[in-house]
């Protein structure tokens, strides 16, 4: 676990956060991770180096996990059924303003699908 992780879920504690999406996860692969044993951290990320995307779940909620779809390095979904009702958490990181068109139209397609 790294020392942003902690920092991260210290706030979540402190503000009494339950789901949060986070950008640049900065890790490789679709999988979860446990951090400080009371959050769940679901990621998807395809460089290794930049561009990842994940959603930190507070362990109630972890166990609630239906599906967990990465779409791209930039979007992922993550579906939960909570007290019989859907929950699609989106997790999406933009492109900046100077990127190609082409990278845009992709992150936009990217988005519909999950949508």
């Amino acid at each position: 676990m790294t020392a942003k992780a902690r920092q991260v879920t210290d706030m979540m504690e402190r503000r009494k956060v339950d789901m949060l999406c986070v950008q640049e996860t900065t890790w490789k692969g679709s999988k979860a991770r446990n951090i400080r044993g009371w959050f769940k951290l679901f990621f998807h990320g395809v460089d290794g180096k930049r561009n990842g995307v994940g959603v930190i779940l507070k362990e109630e909620y972890s166990m609630s996990v239906v599906e967990v779809k990465g779409v791209s390095d930039k979007v992922m979904n993550v579906k939960l059924e909570v007290e019989g009702v859907m929950i699609n958490a989106i997790s999406a990181y933009a492109p900046q303003v100077g990127c190609e068109m082409e990278e845009k139209e992709k992150f936009w397609s990217d988005i519909d699908e999950v949508v």
